[in-house]
């Protein structure tokens, strides 16, 4: 008999499902042409919701070094994440007066994409990226950076080492720890007696109400409501000041937080998004009851397209080698036979194959050769960006797919 599962934060026994997406492959588990024919690991993507602190999470099922060992999602080649990450640096660095005397670590810094704004402002820097093939990359870019995982233990080497952060910096990276105790006890630890904490991560109001369920694979293991983020940095000694709602990612937020003793007071739009949570009914465990239905709707619009397009002799294919995109086509049960190939910007995945679906990753100058009528953009939060990169399309009258929360033609 397996086990019950219990809540990564609270350890609260979960019995509450918000959605069922059956066994699925790694979302950036990327395969080459020779791999094709070999069995590919799936495991269960099951999304349950604690009845006592309202963290939405997933079975840990798959040991993080499996997932984030080496890693295929380089953050500079997304413009428009370049650009936040530029005026986050400018903003910050005015804000909190950073300067050559502060320090500036980001955990999970990736390639270096945000650091090296605080870096040419003369601020140090500290990254810290557990995937060693990005980090190397961020280190070639003259981004000092630490291959490793961060936790209390290592947070509490680098403390040793006299590296204690003014501003420390947590993009995106929240949901993808297993050990979330753990992890944030090392923010708390790092972070200096006045240092400020900033974490970006996707919006748990966002991901329910525009049924973002394709956001959902298993490196991410928790999905976060403000409620529930303030719960988790109180546990270890940090409090919340302020908050900013952003578009990013489909709809994230922007949490500040210091030590306790900090003295700052919450800010009206941390005190207003408290009470818009509220309303929302994220503190109630019914309101997470009907999410399974809107996700079925959704999957039963995107292969009505592909059924339609099929009928009439169109070529589907597809922008951007997300994550995302993997747990939706997956999910939908796509095939090459459904959509022809898929195109990424990034080197790092040209040539290779989607997990689960097997489309091949092509350049965007492919399109030229195959003129497609249909392009589904998977990594749907860049929809702006994409179709401005891809103006040339509209010259043989392509349209754009827009696949969540249901289909949308974009003439």
């Amino acid at each position: 008999m397996t086990a019950p599962q219990t809540c990564h934060f609270c350890a609260a026994r979960l019995s509450r499902t918000v959605v069922d997406l059956g066994e699925m492959p790694l979302a950036n588990s990327y395969l080459e042409e020779s791999q094709l024919g070999e069995p590919e690991p799936r495991y269960p993507l099951h999304a349950r919701v604690c009845d006592q602190c309202f963290l939405v999470q997933v079975d840990d099922v798959v040991p993080p070094e499996v997932i984030f060992g080496h890693y295929a999602y380089f953050s500079s080649y997304s413009d428009s994440w370049v650009e936040h990450a530029r005026r986050f640096a400018q903003s910050a660095t005015r804000e909190l007066e950073l300067g050559p005397d502060s320090l500036v670590i980001e955990v999970a810094s990736n390639d270096g994409y945000l650091l090296k704004h605080f870096r040419d402002g003369g601020v140090p820097v500290l990254g810290i990226e557990p995937a060693t093939n990005v980090a190397a990359v961020a280190q070639a870019a003259g981004v000092p950076t630490e291959a490793r995982f961060f936790g209390s233990e290592f947070a509490s080497e680098l403390v040793a080492g006299s590296r204690q952060a003014d501003l420390l910096v947590a993009m995106n990276v929240l949901a993808h720890v297993p050990d979330l105790n753990d992890f944030v006890a090392g923010l708390a630890t790092v972070l200096s007696p006045r240092g400020v904490l900033v974490i970006e991560v996707q919006h748990l109001l966002r991901l329910i109400e525009s049924v973002q369920f394709d956001t959902i694979y298993h490196e991410h293991f928790s999905y976060f409501s403000l409620h529930t983020a303030e719960r988790v940095l109180n546990a270890h000694g940090l409090e919340v000041f302020d908050v900013e709602e952003l578009p990013t990612h489909g709809g994230s937020l922007r949490v500040w937080a210091t030590h306790v003793d900090s003295e700052r007071s919450a800010s009206e739009r941390l005190l207003s998004l408290r009470e818009k949570e509220a309303a929302a009914g994220l503190l109630d465990p019914l309101r997470y009851g009907g999410f399974a239905r809107d996700v079925e709707r959704c999957r039963q619009s995107f292969s009505d397209f592909l059924v339609a397009a099929s009928a009439d002799g169109k070529c589907v294919v597809a922008y951007g080698a997300a994550a995302k995109g993997n747990t939706l086509l997956n999910f939908c049960g796509v095939t090459v036979s459904d959509m022809a190939y898929v195109v990424d910007r990034s080197p790092h995945k040209q040539g290779r194959f989607l997990p689960g679906s097997h489309l091949p990753i092509r350049s965007p100058e492919y399109f030229m050769q195959t003129r497609p009528d249909y392009i589904t953009i998977l990594p749907w939060n860049l929809r702006d960006e994409i179709v401005a990169q891809m103006e040339v399309v509209r010259s043989w009258g392509a349209r754009f797919v827009i696949p969540v929360p249901v289909v949308e033609i974009v003439n």
